[in-house]
């Protein structure tokens, strides 16, 4: 019996990747644990392994297809002995859909014993329904996804109302209507923005459209929902950074050929240490209580073409320097070659995003939920600053911002929290105790 191979979630946060290249080719043995293709998901590049073994008698779809759905078939096996011709693709594949069509077919009508209820439309899904709502066939919905088709606004001629694949094409062949401006320069509110822009705004010779890609598409969608649902709130302090220089420079002059600690090395560290410190700070919101972390994994921003990705430094609060500073270096180099494995770059209960290097003061980020907070690291330059004996001396200072999830830090905890981070930075020989 043919077996289906989906497209993976390789990510806690992929709905869709791009199957970026085959390795085998229809025709050929493949055994379970074999590399079979390459997956990019919404953070990095990943190889998917066999599961089963078999010879590949369809490949379903094309390398280079973009916006593969989790879960949809992207090729056939043919069990041993199978012939590999008589193999067929059947659109009625996805046990998901099945059991949808199963149940919708088994529900029983209302028997006189039950409690009326209110009479409502159905049958049709409405614009809000989820995905899995709607009937399609596994190839429907992957020409829908290659071709931009909203399933939503679909009929289905096939069983039970599903719609397949002649469905799809057919929407996808039909003359587009001229979109309507979502926002124009004459609205009186001028409130909403154009998620299309429109022709009468702007001169479509004027400008270049690029396609947002899986990563772009991921950060797009999960920030805005942070910045929307999460209640946030920033507060911002300085800190004198001679001493820590001091350390660092001390530090580097000791250590071995090879190894140099950064100042971004040390905040982790001291971000670690104040965690542990201020132990309700280390926390997550759910909807099932407030989850208190046991240990430091600092999520670390790093800039990578088409978006940013967060690697975390697990356990912070218990690696030296050195450690700290060698795992980011190879974290943060694998992070722009899109090497990363999910493990790390998620599990973070605390998030550092440091733009110092730019020349930037100060600035907020948004929360990388579940995490409670984000500290926003700006740029360390001299200022004038008085002395307990009032007098004024330069000093080297940089300016931090924490945004703090409202629902499970409180202000005090995150200014407790602060003082704690200004402690270990101020006095770096405190973070040796």
């Amino acid at each position: 019996m043919a077996i289906n191979i989906t497209m993976p979630a390789l990510s806690p946060t992929m709905e869709e990747g791009k199957l970026a290249k085959w390795l085998v080719k229809e025709g050929d043995d493949v055994a379970s644990g074999d590399i079979i293709a390459e997956i990019e998901t919404d953070k990095a590049t990943m190889e998917v392994e066999a599961v089963d073994e078999g010879k590949i008698a369809k490949i379903l779809v094309e390398a280079g297809a973009e916006g593969v759905k989790v879960n949809s078939v992207i090729a056939v096996l043919a069990e041993d002995g199978e012939d590999v011709s008589s193999v067929e693709v059947a659109e009625e594949s996805s046990p998901k859909s099945e059991a949808t069509d199963s149940k919708s077919e088994a529900s029983p009508t209302p028997t006189p014993t039950e409690q009326p209820k209110e009479e409502a439309p159905k049958a049709v899904p409405s614009a809000g329904s989820g995905a899995d709502r709607i009937k399609a066939s596994p190839l429907a919905r992957r020409i829908a996804a290659q071709k931009g088709v909203d399933l939503k606004s679909l009929k289905g001629s096939g069983p039970h109302g599903r719609i397949i694949k002649k469905d799809v094409e057919a929407a996808a062949s039909a003359p587009k209507p001229a979109a309507a401006a979502t926002a124009s320069a004459g609205s009186p509110d001028g409130l909403i923005l154009p998620q299309v822009l429109d022709d009468r705004i702007y001169d479509p010779e004027s400008y270049e459209l690029v396609p947002l890609d899986g990563m772009r598409k991921t950060v797009a969608k999960r920030l805005t929902t942070s910045f929307m649902q999460v209640p946030h709130f920033p507060l911002e302090v300085d800190i004198q950074l001679d001493k820590l220089l001091a350390a660092r420079a001390g530090i580097n002059a000791a250590a071995p050929e090879g190894v140099k600690v950064s100042v971004n090395d040390m905040l982790i560290k001291a971000s670690a240490l104040a965690l542990m410190a201020e132990s309700d700070c280390n926390s997550s919101y759910t909807d099932n209580g407030i989850a208190y972390h046991k240990s430091a994994n600092i999520s670390v921003a790093v800039a990578i073409d088409g978006g940013l990705i967060t690697p975390v430094i697990r356990d912070a609060q218990t690696k030296g320097l050195r450690e700290i500073s060698e795992e980011m270096k190879d974290l943060a180099t694998r992070a722009r070659d899109r090497k990363l494995k999910p493990q790390e770059y998620t599990g973070g209960t605390f998030s550092i995003s440091n733009l110092g290097m730019f020349g930037i003061k100060s600035f907020g980020s948004i929360i990388n939920p579940p995490e409670g907070m984000i500290m926003s690291v700006g740029g360390g330059e001299k200022r004038a600053v008085v002395l307990d004996d009032g007098s004024l001396a330069a000093r080297t200072v940089m300016s931090v911002t924490l945004t703090c999830d409202h629902r499970v830090i409180g202000g005090a905890e995150g200014a407790k929290w602060l003082q704690a981070f200004k402690r270990f930075v101020e006095t770096p020989e405190a973070m040796l105790l």
